[in-house]
């Protein structure tokens, strides 16, 4: 594999939208289980029985009932536990969530995290899917069929992003550094490969490097230089673990022309644990064990 397969969602969807509602009992064997991917889209859970875990990033993800979860476009992901959860299943195309939420979603720095739900916000998220769903499975080209149903989309996501929102408890609206971190967030997801300073990136947001520095550690605890090394060796480790990709091309592929120190840079990432990059490097069949380990 020379890359990591990317999943379009209008192969499958053309009006941007899909959904399905699982439950004990259906069977939903893929007819070629997916493997490690990504999605150019949102997809959001919604369990609502049984478990699962999705490896995300190198992260192990624990899926449980009463929980709503969503994984970002280009996030690297795949299903890692035999046992099955059941609930709701929604991918929406970029275009239909608003400006504010994808904000939300995307603003963090961390891997995001399931949020738990009480009965009765599990009782208000599944009315509004259950109404989503079936308005999804009718006849398209009836009057007024998408806007009403990127309607329902909105009603979702928008609910979906006040939950998270709430859960941080960050105060966004009033507190400068959490709005210049996010910023910092977004902008690092579109300009890591080219942009690799923290004045660079502090010249685009308007603030001095001294105060965007200032701002990431207040929320974070860490530098601007530590997250944009990270965004950089996430995708060189996602390069390496899952295509047959060679370090001296994903050096180029990340913008450096010097590979002997894209290489070293990558060691001394990987710290005391350099045996891992000789094993990566050297295309091994590693385990998911050892993915969760380079993920520390």
């Amino acid at each position: 594999m020379n890359d990591i397969p990317w999943h379009q969602l209008y192969d499958r969807a053309d009006c941007g939208v899909e959904i399905d509602h699982f439950q004990p009992g259906d069977s939903y064997e893929e007819e070629v289980p997916l493997g490690a991917h990504r999605d150019d889209h949102y997809i959001f859970f919604l369990v609502e029985s049984g478990n699962a875990e999705l490896m995300i990033d190198f992260q192990v993800v624990p899926l449980t009932p009463g929980a709503i979860y969503f994984i970002l476009p280009g996030q690297v992901h795949h299903r890692i536990k035999a046992e099955k959860a059941y609930g709701w299943y929604l991918a929406i195309d970029n275009g239909l969530l608003s400006a504010e939420q994808r904000h939300i979603f995307e603003a963090r720095l961390a891997l995001q995290q399931p949020a738990g739900l009480n009965a009765y916000e599990q009782q208000r998220f599944s009315a509004v899917l259950s109404l989503l769903y079936r308005h999804y499975l009718e006849q398209d080209g009836q009057p007024f069929y998408r806007p009403i149903l990127y309607s329902f989309t909105q009603v979702f996501t928008g609910m979906v992003a006040v939950l998270y929102q709430n859960a941080a408890g960050t105060g966004l609206s009033s507190n400068r550094k959490t709005q210049l971190s996010q910023s910092f967030k977004s902008l690092l997801t579109e300009r890591y490969k080219t942009l690799k300073s923290p004045s660079a990136y502090a010249g685009l947001l308007n603030v001095s490097t001294a105060y965007l520095n200032e701002a990431l550690k207040h929320t974070t605890g860490l530098p601007v230089s530590y997250w944009i090394i990270q965004a950089l060796m996430l995708e060189a480790k996602r390069l390496l673990y899952y295509t047959n990709t060679t370090v001296k091309e994903i050096a180029f592929e990340l913008g450096y022309e010097d590979h002997t120190y894209f290489s070293r840079l990558l060691k001394n990432r990987l710290g005391r644990r350099r045996w891992l990059f000789e094993a990566l490097t050297a295309n091994s069949a590693i385990n998911t064990l050892l993915a969760t380990l380079i993920g520390n």
